[in-house]
């Protein structure tokens, strides 16, 4: 009768130490790469572009393929986008729609949705299909197709 009490206790136990489940750490995942993707919608909305960029990574292998062609390198984006909005009427109030979030394979996500810009010089709307891959403990875009 002992051993069973042993038994039970260990049982007991275990059942507050389990792993995380697939489940927890999509959620998790999820709700971290929102995060960064929330921290992007604020930073364009203040027209810093720079501070937008913190969501990709900041490496020469980063792509960015929107209606001019595919952009290598996050330097080379920011550049992109500091030509294409220029001021505040030219970039205006980012919102975006997130439509699917969906894990690829290890720390890799893809982000489907749409962005709405709204803007003095006229407001421009597209979807986009972004890659998430977690680098160094955060959440960084390495792929973005935006049109």
């Amino acid at each position: 009768m002992k051993s069973f009490y042993l038994f039970l206790l260990v049982i007991l136990l275990s059942c507050g130490s389990q792993p995380k489940t697939n489940q927890d750490t999509f959620e998790a995942d999820k709700a971290a790469i929102l995060k960064v993707m929330s921290d992007q919608e604020i930073a364009w909305n203040n027209h810093d572009l720079e501070g937008f960029m913190e969501g990709y990574w900041k490496s020469e292998e980063l792509k960015f393929y929107g209606s001019n062609g595919l952009t290598l390198g996050w330097e080379n984006t920011l550049a992109r986008y500091k030509k294409a909005y220029p001021t505040k009427a030219e970039s205006g109030t980012l919102k975006f729609v997130i439509n699917d979030i969906s894990k690829i394979e290890g720390d890799n996500y893809w982000v489907m949705g749409e962005y709405h810009l709204k803007r003095d010089v006229g407001d421009a709307n597209g979807v986009f299909i972004i890659i998430f891959k977690k680098i160094a403990g955060e959440w960084k875009i390495v792929a973005d197709m935006s049109c």
